[in-house]
């Protein structure tokens, strides 16, 4: 078992006890990774592990090759007084969009970003360029025990680069979906969607309930995270969903600490069909 070493919104680290124990056993196939967080604390040896956001997969696949060690000690550099000042926060970040997704120095300055970065959120803009500003933490630490943990969980583990509807097509028979899509927001302007470039709007909300539907017909078991709206509650209805597994999560993005309330959450489940 292990933990996420970075900031995720919508992390589901406190939400792994009530969410496992729904997974049955099988190839766990992961088409939002995020942070990880279902997996690392899960009883799943290896996993098919999925994301839009390239900065994710290429960080990941540092950690998991054999130059891992100093990878991590590359990334711990940057986390000193001299780089926790907005003027070395704002000269990093321009270093960081000017690289290429791929890049090793980009990836380690990724991680220096998301603890430094206001309110650990990982945002971009039409043009794909990190634009969160600078977050004024006094000492954000270096996560390296977790990061250490991390890349030993995840060998064996797959990483991949593409969208939901290409990571959901590969699951079968036999396979265990785990779907943590941006959520429908519940209302107008809480919506935090732009994990990627591309966003996440109604129409993908759709395209992933059907795909979690023609997974099921294959033969897998798939289940959705999301906020319990009447808007989702039908979505996943509509196609056979048990939407059944209710439960409150007090909100981890948010301005203030005072306006992170608990939201209504739901785990729609659709079964095997054969």
């Amino acid at each position: 078992m292990a933990k996420p070493f970075l900031k995720w919104a919508g992390g589901k680290s406190r939400l792994v006890p009530i969410i496992e124990p729904h997974l049955p056993d099988g190839r766990l196939i992961e088409p939002f990774a995020g942070s990880c967080a279902l997996f690392l604390g899960s009883r799943f040896d290896t996993a098919v592990l999925a994301d839009l956001n390239a900065d994710l997969v290429h960080l990941y696949r540092f950690l998991q090759g054999p130059e891992a060690a100093s990878f991590i000690d590359e990334a711990e550099s940057y986390f000193t007084p001299a780089h926790n000042t907005e003027a070395s926060f704002m000269g990093l970040r321009a270093r960081f969009n000017a690289a290429q997704p791929g890049d090793r120095d980009r990836a380690a300055i990724f991680v220096y970003l998301n603890r430094h970065a206001f309110n650990g959120m990982c945002r971009y803009n039409r043009s794909g360029a990190f634009n969160v500003p600078y977050g004024q933490y006094k000492g954000p630490g270096f996560p390296r025990a977790a990061m250490e943990a991390f890349a030993e969980r995840v060998q064996g583990s797959t990483f991949l680069h593409q969208g939901f509807q290409e990571t959901m097509a590969i699951a079968g028979k036999g396979d265990t979906v785990y779907a943590d899509p941006p959520y429908v927001p519940l209302s107008p302007t809480a919506s935090f969607a732009s994990y990627a470039k591309e966003g996440f709007a109604w129409e993908e909300q759709q395209a992933l309930a059907q795909a979690a539907r023609a997974a099921a017909d294959r033969g897998a078991f798939v289940a959705i995270s999301n906020h319990a709206t009447p808007a989702s509650i039908g979505l996943y209805e509509s196609l056979g969903g048990d939407c059944s597994i209710r439960f409150s999560v007090q909100r981890s993005v948010s301005a203030s600490a005072a306006s992170r309330k608990e939201a209504p959450e739901l785990l729609a489940i659709f079964r095997p069909a054969v």
